[in-house]
């Protein structure tokens, strides 16, 4: 059973949609929140993050992003006279956890962190990237459905409290998305959310999460760069049963 959300001011969107499983309302309720933005900010003005700064995170990464990678290209290509960072093909992720400052986490904790992860109570799932909305700070896409989703960050959050990890947002806090661009100034939002609305009519991407990422995370030439520490696979779902005829 999924963990509920909760209605969140340092969250984007702030209140989750009414429902964690239908994609049109979890589109249109992504979308009403960036089209509600007024003025864009610089996402890499950030307290705290410095080009130095480490950090370890959950991730879903994709070290083959095919079909993504094209539909994703194509959208920054439309959006290049914004003027926003493009996230580069290497660097496409979809971010689910904090860990903690590298400087903060143990060994000792991060290999036990590892053991406690080794048999998630998750399995291997599926969902869509659907381009494409924003937030106050970027350009990325919808993606759903949300509970499988959810159901990892709490697993991970749990995993994390028991091994004394510093951790980050709450699983109540959690909104799934994928960015493609990052907004490097402060500006109206206007000309973005028109350059964004007409690439809405392009179909979902799907994707495949038979894996999560621990990284360590750091910020360099406007980018997200990452060691991967250890990607920890996610097993199959049983297989259903035939319904009887």
């Amino acid at each position: 059973m999924s963990p509920e959300l909760d209605t969140d001011p340092s969250a984007f969107p702030s209140a989750p949609p009414a429902s964690l499983d239908d994609p049109e309302v979890i589109v249109e309720n992504d979308w009403r929140a960036f089209q509600e933005v007024e003025r864009t900010t610089d996402h890499w003005d950030r307290p705290g993050w410095s080009d130095e700064q480490r950090s370890y995170y959950w991730m879903h990464t994709f070290p083959d992003p095919g079909e993504l990678l094209q539909r994703t290209e194509h959208c920054q290509h439309v959006l290049q006279h914004l003027g926003m960072d493009p996230v580069p093909a290497d660097g496409l992720h979809v971010t689910v956890l904090r860990v903690g400052a590298a400087d903060q986490v143990s060994t000792a904790q991060l290999e036990h962190l590892l053991d406690l992860t080794q048999e998630l109570p998750v399995t291997a799932f599926h969902v869509l990237a659907h381009p494409l909305a924003g937030s106050r700070g970027a350009v990325r896409y919808s993606l759903t459905p949300w509970k499988p989703l959810i159901r990892l960050h709490a697993a991970l959050h749990a995993a994390g409290k028991q091994a004394g990890v510093p951790g980050g947002a709450p699983t109540t806090a959690f909104r799934p998305h994928l960015g493609i661009a990052y907004s490097n100034r402060e500006r109206s939002a206007a000309a973005v959310i028109d350059a964004v609305a007409p690439l809405r009519s392009l179909p979902p991407v799907p994707l495949h999460f038979t894996a999560v990422d621990l990284v360590e995370l750091r910020r360099q030439d406007r980018a997200y760069r990452w060691r991967t520490i250890r990607s920890v696979p996610l097993p199959s779902a049983a297989p259903s049963r035939a319904p009887f005829v």
